[in-house]
């Protein structure tokens, strides 16, 4: 068997078989529909209430996707900010690190003073989670990169920002997708939990007001929702990875040839 056949085959058929698993179980009354809802009734909530759900993701997708975008902004100015500029790392690395070991949940009544119970408390949660993971993994790219081959290119004549255009962005390129395909994996976990803290619309406020009435079946729904987008923006991803390393690679063996 192809490798590619079996890393396709393999999940599918442990996916079907879960599937099976789970409408036996569902079907005999094993557990209560409420506790298990079987694939069936999981299902027929997209089918029934789909506009429902759509009305509610529209809020979600915004808000993961402008923190992101304002996450990849962030992290990267942060970390070329950090790799030109000795002191603003010191000073700022910390601080970076800090946010990270601050549960959200703590800041919760903070995030409802500043900016209420809009779209703009989940957009900055999304950011808060999200720009971490890109700043220290294009930081830790930065710092990867031969200093025999900066010597050499600065023995050239070459400056700083020759240096970093020419030689450290395009080594860096492979930590910086790292960290936005973990970025993009988070984007809909830190809008979902933004929308946990207030609101009234999105994904997380649906799944607040189903498990308070005990529609399990529409919780299942809303889980399949999260982890589908997520996988969708993670594939997004590494699309992007393989368009630009392609490109990255080609021009590496063309500067070779030269």
């Amino acid at each position: 068997m192809k490798p590619q056949t079996s890393a396709i085959l393999y999940p599918l058929s442990f996916f079907v078989l879960l599937m099976l698993g789970w409408q036996y179980i569902s079907t005999r009354a094993l557990l209560s529909f409420w506790i298990f809802p079987s694939p069936k009734a999981v299902f027929m909530v997209f089918w029934e209430h789909y506009d429902l759900l759509w009305y509610h993701l529209k809020f979600t997708l915004y808000a993961t996707l402008s923190g992101l975008l304002i996450s990849i902004v962030l992290g990267m100015v942060l970390a070329i900010l950090m790799d030109l500029f000795t002191l603003f790392k010191k000073t700022i690395y910390p601080y970076i690190v800090v946010t990270q070991t601050v549960p959200i949940i703590a800041v919760a009544p903070l995030l409802i003073i500043w900016f209420g119970y809009g779209i703009s408390a989940k957009i900055f949660t999304v950011i808060l989670i999200c720009s971490f993971p890109i700043a220290m993994n294009l930081y830790d790219g930065f710092r990867q990169v031969s200093i025999d081959h900066i010597r050499l290119m600065q023995s050239m004549g070459a400056g700083k920002w020759k240096i970093f255009r020419f030689l450290k962005l395009p080594s860096a390129l492979p930590n910086l997708f790292t960290g936005l395909k973990l970025a993009a994996t988070y984007s809909v976990m830190g809008a979902i939990i933004g929308e946990w803290l207030g609101g009234y619309a999105g994904l997380g406020i649906y799944m607040t007001r189903a498990t308070k009435s005990y529609q399990t079946a529409s919780v299942f729904a809303i889980i399949v929702l999260i982890v589908m987008l997520s996988m969708l923006l993670f594939g997004l991803m590494s699309l992007l990875e393989k368009i630009y390393l392609r490109r990255y690679k080609q021009q590496a063996m063309e500067y070779e040839e030269i």
